[in-house]
């Protein structure tokens, strides 16, 4: 099974879920808003994505955060944590794949390439 992690009113999300389901494929859908970030597979991901394309430094939820804050993100537990507590700093969406690889963002062609 596919689960797609995101927030629902993210436009790469959207598209993403869109592009899922035109395909015919099932998917999970997980609302980081509704169900929080899943706290365990966080080191799991963090080992297949380095932390700077988790993490969405462009984005307005890591812009707004304390200077502090930002220059703490030195290592993957801090990261972790960072994304713990802002689940909107996280690049979006984040797929888990039914063979277990991770990945993050969409493009069309990616996806596709995913499941031939």
């Amino acid at each position: 099974m596919i689960t797609l992690y995101g927030i629902p009113n993210c436009d790469t999300v959207k598209k993403a879920r869109d592009w899922l389901t035109g395909q015919g494929i099932d998917y999970t859908f997980h609302d980081f808003k509704k169900q929080g970030v899943p706290e365990k597979l966080l080191p799991q991901w963090l080992k297949t994505i380095d932390k700077e394309t988790l993490i969405n430094r462009k984005g307005p939820t890591w812009r707004k955060l304390d200077a502090a804050v930002q220059a703490s993100v030195v290592d993957d537990a801090a990261a972790a944590q960072v994304m713990l507590a802002n689940s909107s700093v996280i690049k979006r969406p984040v797929v888990v794949w039914a063979d277990g690889v991770v990945t993050v963002g969409f493009k069309p062609e990616e996806f596709a390439a995913r499941l031939s």
